[in-house]
């Protein structure tokens, strides 16, 4: 029988329900199990694709180009759980395919309603990838907060799970908050209260993983059990970790939250390959070396803006045996080039990440600028690889309008052009070049150094690309295209000549970056960056 666990989340949003997931998740791989990661989101939006990073944060991109919640890049990071669309699951989604059945007839003039027909659908799509060959354990996250309006019908479908299949089969991990109030004292009642909400559901937890300032005391722990019914060992602490957050299923496996998952589902496992992550954990904290990162982008007041470009830089950090700081630059700040060389003082790279818009983008063009005269090893993804070509043609080709087709329709030098076949598109949800495809690297260049191969397969998420028209004339100055579609009809990376280290790419290599295998260009840009801050460059 294949087993489930689903977590579920109270008192308030933002706990981290997606980090327990997905720690849970990695310590169940080291116990030789195969882990598959689902993430339910209650909003009524059919995907994430079309939600502004200030909402919703960044948008994670699988292989197949769903556009989904960055919670999937928690899952990617810490866990091998394949990952599609399937694996993200919306309100907009369950509601569009219960009302397409409703009007081909498929419900043969039944009242369509909540119960059954949608949770009937929320537990297809669960029981659709749990039952897959060779999956041992899924671990379903419940987005939001229990006693949501928008979470009713999910938080149903799982009680019914739960009931057809037992508790030896299926359980709930609850992840509470521990707030503290004036004075420094700790309150339990919060997270009586939530579960107490959830039993009212239907749903007993089997595990409850307090979110607190410090670790809980054995009183505390006692205190919750009693009031939640919950075994005592069962009531672990999520408390706060002052390095990183790789650290988190170390702090969970000391708890023994793998063993007790596994005895409340009857694995009797014997396996235990987790020195990997106690290897990453090591790493970072043995670290004393520290490299300052510029991220110059437009929307750095959310953190999870750029959830994935930071934990790969992270990655970076941790393969080179350092310790990463990042400088968050909002690119509307940056007015003059006197203003730019003072806010990026210090750093010892430049990264410029994707976006959308015309916004900010004269301060990136500016960072660029810096970037390239000064010799700051510099990475540019997606609009960042725009930006660079867009700073070369006006500064060096003396192209001064260059600019790209997304902020100059009509501009008489767009050196950056709308794909061919977004020409005609209308409806922006799931239309941009999306998901897994294949770059061809050129043999010598610092691309083709970092990946160590001509074969580069990387994800998308883009509607724009180097106009063609400019390619040769761009290519005759002196700029490198150093990667390719395979039918070289598309230019998918640019470097700048006699520069210590710069590669802008068309895709998106966060996607794929992970703390036990670091993306290549982020661990050899943060190699560059301690080779500038050694003064070897």
């Amino acid at each position: 029988m294949r087993k489930y666990i689903f977590v579920t989340g109270g008192v308030c949003s933002s706990l981290g329900k997606g980090i327990a997931a997905s720690s849970l998740g990695s310590l169940l791989e080291s116990r030789g199990l195969s882990v598959c990661m689902i993430k339910i989101d209650p909003y009524l939006n059919v995907d994430a694709g079309t939600m502004s990073p200030y909402q919703h944060g960044e948008v994670f991109v699988t292989d197949d180009g769903a556009e989904t919640d960055l919670d999937l890049g928690n899952y990617a990071r810490f866990t091998a759980s394949p990952l599609s669309a399937a694996n993200s699951i919306t309100t907009g989604q369950v509601y569009q395919e219960v009302i397409r059945k409703e009007r081909k007839g498929d419900y043969l003039g039944k009242c369509v309603q909540v119960v059954p027909h949608i949770t009937d659908e929320i537990k297809r799509r669960i029981y659709t990838l749990g039952e897959k060959e060779g999956i041992d354990v899924t671990i379903i996250e419940i987005g939001g907060t229990v006693g949501d309006i928008e979470s009713i019908p999910f938080l149903e479908a799982v009680r019914q799970i739960i009931h057809e299949r037992t508790r030896r089969d299926a359980i709930s991990v609850h992840v509470s908050l521990i707030p503290t109030v004036t004075g420094g004292e700790l309150k339990t009642k919060p997270t009586q209260h939530s579960v107490k909400t959830l039993r009212e559901i239907g749903i007993q937890p089997e595990v409850l993983l307090c979110r607190i300032a410090t670790e809980m005391d054995d009183a505390m722990k006692k205190k919750i059990a009693n009031f939640t019914n919950i075994d005592y060992e069962c009531v672990l602490s999520a408390h706060d970790v002052n390095t990183t957050i790789y650290e988190i299923p170390v702090v969970y496996r000391d708890q023994g939250l793998d063993r007790v998952v596994c005895e409340r589902l009857g694995l009797d496992v014997k396996d235990d390959k987790f020195s990997a992550w106690e290897k990453v954990s090591e790493t970072w904290k043995a670290s004393e070396e520290v490299v300052e990162i510029a991220m110059v982008g437009k929307y750095i007041e959310l953190d999870d803006s750029y959830k994935s470009i930071d934990e790969s830089l992270v990655h970076g950090a941790i393969a080179n045996g350092v310790r990463i700081k990042i400088r968050k630059i909002d690119s509307e700040s940056l007015t003059s080039f006197e203003k730019t060389q003072k806010a990026l003082n210090g750093v010892q790279g430049i990264l410029i990440p994707g976006g959308f818009g015309e916004r900010g983008i004269p301060g990136m063009i500016t960072a660029a600028r810096a970037a390239r005269e000064s010799g700051l090893p510099y990475l540019g993804i997606c609009l960042g690889m725009q930006i660079q070509v867009i700073e070369w043609a006006r500064n060096v080709m003396g192209i001064t309008e260059a600019n790209s087709g997304e902020f100059t329709p009509d501009g008489p030098s767009n050196v950056i052009a709308l794909l061919e076949e977004q020409v005609d598109v209308t409806q922006y949800g799931g239309t941009m070049r999306l998901g897994l495809s294949e770059s061809v690297a050129v043999e010598n260049t610092l691309i083709y150094k970092a990946y160590g191969r001509t074969s580069i397969k990387e994800r998308h998420r883009h509607r724009y690309e180097v106009n063609n028209t400019y390619r040769e004339e761009l290519e005759n100055s002196g700029l490198i295209f150093s990667a390719f579609t395979p039918d070289r009809l598309l230019v998918e990376s640019a470097e700048w000549p006699d520069h210590p280290w710069s590669v802008g790419v068309q895709f998106h290599p966060e996607f794929t970056s992970s703390p036990l295998e670091s993306g290549p260009l982020f661990r050899d840009f943060v190699a560059a960056a301690v080779k500038k801050m050694h003064k070897e460059i």
